[in-house]
């Protein structure tokens, strides 16, 4: 009952955010027009992928941004989440182009560096969203507080797996900055918890055809013979939990073990309804596309935009979905 509650204050929270930014932005048409009248601003909008769900629905609210504050929002992004030197020529491009504000989410916390340096030396402000960078450069940072979320994840499992067992992490990819601050709170949870973590060190790869193919080997190596030698399993994002998914299905042990995952789609939310995941971590992504283009757009008028903007999470379990608003958060 303690898990429903706290993911309904969290709720609670969530709403009152979405009529906090809802109620700023009435002010906010005005705030997008140009000392000349006549022009837009064009906002450069970069996620670290453009397949996987959750990027369609940060396209979604950026792009809802742009059409309430009268701003030209353009989208492009790598097709795949590893390609570190197409995101990097894609911004580029837009330096080059002359674009009012660039908004990022780097594949890479160090990588992306130098392009974001080189941006704001064009006096193009760099807003940094749903993966952090080590830079001083962006003038704000939109995104889950995602160590809080992979700790609300191992918690999750912890309480699923009653508090005791063995856990297997697999990690989404070496120098993504999101998923290693979620893959850190989980770690942390765990050992709050006194779960036994047997393995850690395995990365699912940004494809989630990779990520199947990665899933079936841990599972070759920890269920041998269709019997596991662990009790529960954590994934940091979405592709890493469609290939645990898909790799626990086609070895019968879907529904068997206790399994926390991050984010939602079409596949994991009737994995969640089967009872084959326990619970989803989910984030508020068309938010965080919507606030990263409506702060940007605040600062291209000169306001003050704060540093860190949470855009907040919540965990939804299988018993929640009888909820109609927990169920709306996957989209059930």
């Amino acid at each position: 009952m303690w898990q429903h509650n706290g993911t309904m204050k969290r709720l609670v929270w969530l709403a009152g955010l979405a009529c906090l930014v809802l109620a700023g932005c009435n002010g906010g048409d005005k705030s997008a027009d140009t000392d000349t009248g006549d022009s837009k601003y064009t906002i450069a909008v970069i996620p670290k992928g453009t397949s996987h769900v959750f990027w369609k629905a940060v396209e979604a609210g950026a792009k809802r941004a742009g059409d309430e504050l009268d701003v030209e929002v353009i989208w492009k992004g790598p097709l795949k989440e590893d390609d570190r030197s197409q995101q990097i020529q894609v911004v580029e491009d837009f330096i080059s182009r002359g674009v009012d504000g660039i908004c990022l989410a780097p594949l890479d916390s160090v990588a992306l560096r130098g392009p974001v340096g080189d941006a704001v030396a064009d006096d193009i402000p760099v807003l940094i969203f749903d993966s952090g960078l080590e830079s001083d450069k962006q003038f704000s940072y939109v995104a889950t507080d995602n160590k809080a979320a992979g700790k609300m994840g191992g918690e999750r499992l912890a309480a699923e797996m009653g508090g005791s067992g063995k856990v297997i992490l697999l990690r989404y990819l070496e120098g993504s900055d999101s998923t290693q601050q979620r893959e850190e709170g989980f770690l942390e949870a765990a050992a709050e918890a006194g779960l036994e973590v047997i393995s850690s060190n395995q990365y699912a790869g940004a494809s989630k055809e990779g990520a199947q193919s990665k899933s079936e080997s841990l599972l070759g190596k920890f269920a041998a013979g269709g019997t596991p030698e662990f009790d529960g399993i954590f994934c940091p994002n979405e592709s890493a939990t469609f290939g645990m998914l898909r790799a626990l299905q086609e070895a019968g042990l879907a529904g068997k073990v206790k399994f926390v995952g991050f984010d939602s789609s079409d596949t994991l939310n009737e994995g969640l309804k089967a009872g084959e995941i326990n619970a989803l971590v989910v984030q508020n992504p068309e938010m965080m596309g919507y606030l990263s283009v409506v702060k940007m757009v605040d600062k291209l008028n000169g306001k003050d935009v704060e540093k860190i903007i949470d855009t907040g999470a919540a965990v939804v379990g299988t018993d929640d979905l009888d909820d109609p608003e927990m169920a709306k958060l996957v989209g059930a």
